[in-house]
């Protein structure tokens, strides 16, 4: 079964910096037909979208509460996208999520709406303290 599986996360003061992966596991899914989003998830908060980016790399898309600190990228050839994480913060704290949406080549209306989205996997942790 495709899923999409997220790591890289760990424990860090505030002010430090990671990078997310997000790589494809499974069959059935060509990775770079299609977008990818980045969504996070704190105890007792709902699920927000964070960052999107299209098939091509050639647009991204940003939550306002981390635009100049997080970036997203992605390569290809290798199947993977990444998060850059920097300048990070204890509300950045939760659970980081990647999924890609429905349809393939295609960015949806609201590319931080995590209905959209079909493929998911087991997310990573990220804890950031003061």
């Amino acid at each position: 079964e495709v899923q999409l599986q997220a790591s890289g996360g760990g424990l860090v003061q505030a002010g430090g910096s990671l990078r997310l992966s997000c790589a494809l596991a499974g069959s059935g899914f060509t990775f770079d037909d299609y977008a990818i989003g980045w969504f996070r998830q704190a105890p007792g908060k709902e699920r927000e979208g964070v960052s999107c980016i299209s098939s091509s790399g050639g647009s991204t898309y940003y939550a306002d509460s981390v635009k100049g600190r997080l970036t997203i990228s992605r390569d290809n050839a290798k199947n993977t996208v990444y998060l850059q994480m920097n300048d990070l913060k204890p509300e950045d704290t939760a659970v980081y999520y990647c999924a890609a949406p429905s349809e393939r080549r295609w960015v949806p209306p609201q590319p931080l709406d995590s209905s959209a989205y079909h493929f998911w996997g087991q997310g990573t942790q990220v804890t950031v303290s003061s």
